[in-house]
């Protein structure tokens, strides 16, 4: 198998293993990710959260590493290779068109370090097609709101106060029912996750999963009055960083 239809190929859950293991074989490429993303990876485990599709992406996102994350919808493995720098991924398909259905069950399988390169990229030989590239944002979104975590994200949780950065319209991503009037809201004022759960509409699932969603988008402030004050400016340059 080579290299390009490593990352392209869709496979059936009961053939990943055997096909997965081929294709590793003779790839004159790093086999594992970084140390500080493997460091993530193994905090997730413990935690027994490793296949938790979310909190590893959110992770990747988080350090800004590159990765290709094995998704599992339904019956089917897709190697999707995300780079947070670009906030671009690449997939067989977008994953967008994934059945809603299918994304309340989508799970990581395996992580490894990216097998294609980001467009433009001065080493070419392993960019690419321009079409098998897509936005990300959109992607965590959707899995984000409709994805099977109906809770906050590990990095954000815990006592803290949030407030959206900019007008979500602007990223043209979809804010249906009481997700709206809050996501305005919060721009207004920030909310402890318990008061945002009171909102007209909202309950805790709904309102962990529009803050994971503004988080993994970069429009989210945290402020923590019981963390240290580096711990906080972690957080709020993420967000900042995704404003300007």
């Amino acid at each position: 198998m080579s290299t390009d239809e490593h990352a392209s190929t869709i496979w059936q859950v009961s053939s990943f293993d055997r096909l997965h293991e081929a294709a590793m074989r003779g790839h004159d490429r790093p086999t594992v990710v970084s140390s500080t993303l493997m460091a993530e990876i193994d905090a997730l485990e413990r935690r027994q959260e490793a296949s938790d599709a979310l909190e590893v992406l959110a992770a990747c996102v988080r350090l800004q590493e590159p990765a290709l994350v094995y998704l599992r919808f339904a019956e089917l493995v897709w190697p999707v290779t995300v780079f947070p720098a670009q906030m671009i991924y690449h997939a067989p398909r977008p994953l967008t068109e994934a059945p809603e259905q299918s994304l309340t069950r989508v799970t990581s399988m395996a992580i490894e370090p990216p097998v294609v390169r980001p467009p433009g990229h001065a080493m070419s030989n392993r960019v690419a097609a321009d079409d098998s590239y897509y936005s990300l944002a959109p992607a965590l979104w959707r899995l984000a709101l409709h994805g099977p975590r109906g809770r906050i994200l590990n990095e954000i949780g815990g006592t803290a106060s949030y407030r959206v950065l900019r007008n979500p319209k602007v990223d043209d991503l979809p804010l249906p029912g009481a997700l709206g009037p809050a996501a305005e809201r919060l721009r207004r004022e920030p909310a402890t996750l318990k008061q945002i759960a009171g909102w007209p509409g909202m309950s805790v699932e709904r309102a962990s999963r529009l803050l994971n969603a503004l988080y993994l988008g970069s429009n989210l402030l945290v402020s923590r009055s019981t963390t240290s004050a580096r711990s906080d400016s972690r957080r709020s340059l993420f967000g900042w960083l995704g404003s300007r």
